[in-house]
Formats: C-alpha cells, structure tokens, sequence
C-alpha cells in the first residue's frame, strides 16, 4: 500500500511539475500570465487521443509531432496577440494585467474549438494498461512511463537552462530584463522564445496526461489553476522550484486521499500552498525582495 502510493505520489507530482515549468517559464522570462495554458495542455491531450486512435501513432512518437505544434502555436501567439501588448505597456505590471485579460479570452476560443470538434464527453483511451510490479507493488506501465517522460524532460530543461549558452540568456532576462541588452542580449526575441517553449512544454504535458488519465475539452482550467500553483510554491521562474514543489503537491494529494479523504484533497493542496507563501513569500527558490 505505502509503495503504490507513493509511486503514485511521484507520477502525479512529476505530472504537475512538467505541467508547470512552461508556465513558470512563460512567467518568469516573458512575463506574461497565459490562462489559457491549460487549455493548451487539453488540445495536446486531444492531439495524441486522435494520433494514437486514428492513425496508431505512439503517444511517445507523439511528442515529437506536439512539442513542435506546440512551440509554433505559442511563436506565432506572441507575436500576433501578445507583442503588441508588450510594446504598449507602461511597466511589467500592465503587462501582466494585459495578458491576464488577453490570454483569458483565447482560453474561451481555443476550448470553444474543442467543444466543437471533440464535444464535451471526458475521453480517454487504452495504452500500456498493464500492470508493473515495482517492489512488491503494481502499478500501470502507463503511469511509470508518464513519471519518466517527467523527469527526462524536466531534467533535461533544467539542464538546458544551466548549462547553455541560450538558457544563460533566457535567466539573465528573467532576473534583469532591463540590464540585459546591455550585454547584447535580445530581450524580445528571448521573451518571444521562452513563450513559445512554455507551449511546447504544456503540449508536452498534455500528451503525457493523455497516456494515464481521462480529460474533456472543459477541464483546462483545473491544469491552470495546479501550475500556478506550483509556480507559485517553487518560485517564479525558477525551474527547480517548479519540479520540487510539483513533486510535494503531487504526494501531498495522493497520501492524503489514500488515508485521509480523497475529499480533502484540495483542502491539503491550498493548506500546503499557504504553509509556503507563510514561511517563503517568494516560493521555496524564489528571491526574497528582502
């Protein structure tokens, strides 16, 4: 019982963490609150549903056709929709009161789209259902592979981020968008990049969620509402935090409903979050303003 759960612990929590490292990018590097970031990760869920049902294509060859839709989406969203925004605003914080009400309308028109297209069903299909037996445990091979889809792609990021030349850049501007050009840094076209990786992430995350639970075109805001809070528990921007604090939500949840009440789960999730911003006003790898 105690390793089923806290296998299962770690699958939902590196589910959360993946989901929230696009959006503490987006944040933290493009300063733009996207709230239509979950709805993305839907579209991708519903991407590898019909990939995978239509034409057999694997969930993990999948990602090679979503991480791409997904970083051209958002290419192409920035510099249509949000671009604009940035040059017209005063200060960051416009910017971020701006995308907050733009990025909440394309939330409504890309879930209108898949409502039409997919309905409002939940939807889910059969892939490597299979029982696993994981230290005298046994838990579904889709879950251990959605758990190491997370921690490759998640580690992979970070080290990207900390060890590249370009992931040097993309910190610098999160930390001093202002200093950077300084150092010839294109501060556009890191903030325009970050986004559309932030998508890719989320298209990511969506094929991963796809391969373990049931999803419906409306359930993006649930996904949304889980990344910030992750965002916010790690700290903005930071992608450690976000892996770290996506890992303790997620075996918060799951140990609480395997021996509390699976109705208390959220009741933990926003104690835990509060507990945090308590003790780390600016998340656990957040910089103090202090």
């Amino acid at each position: 019982m105690l390793t089923t759960t806290l296998i299962s612990g770690l699958v939902l929590g590196g589910t959360y963490a993946l989901i929230a490292m696009g959006l503490t990018i987006q944040y933290g590097i493009a300063r733009i609150m996207n709230l239509a970031y979950g709805e993305t990760i839907i579209a991708a869920a519903f991407l590898a549903y019909v990939l995978y049902g239509q034409w057999g294509i694997d969930p993990v060859l999948g990602l090679l056709i979503a991480v791409p839709i997904g970083f051209a989406f958002g290419h192409v969203i920035y510099g249509l929709m949000l671009r604009p925004l940035v040059l017209r605003s005063a200060s960051r914080e416009s910017l971020e009161i701006d995308s907050i009400l733009a990025t909440f309308g394309l939330l409504f028109v890309i879930q209108g789209v898949m409502l039409v297209v997919f309905g409002s069903n939940y939807t889910s299909y059969n892939y490597l259902n299979v029982g696993v037996d994981v230290f005298g445990a046994v838990v579904a091979a889709n879950r251990l592979l959605a758990l190491a889809l997370a921690i490759v792609i998640g580690g992979g990021l970070y080290l990207l981020l900390t060890r590249t030349l370009w992931g040097t850049a993309l910190r610098a501007v999160a930390v001093a968008p202002k200093s950077a050009p300084l150092v010839g840094i294109d501060v556009n076209r890191a903030a325009r990049f970050a986004f559309a990786i932030g998508c890719s992430l989320a298209a990511a995350g969506g094929v991963v969620v796809s391969t373990y639970q049931t999803f419906t075109a409306t359930a993006g805001v649930v996904f949304t509402m889980k990344a910030l809070v992750v965002v916010i528990m790690g700290g903005v921007g930071n992608i450690l935090g976000a892996l770290s604090a996506g890992l303790i939500l997620g075996l918060v949840e799951t140990f609480v409903a395997s021996y509390l009440d699976p109705g208390l789960t959220l009741a933990a999730t926003y104690l835990i979050f509060l507990a945090v911003l308590l003790w780390r006003p600016a998340g656990l790898f957040g910089r103090s303003s202090r």
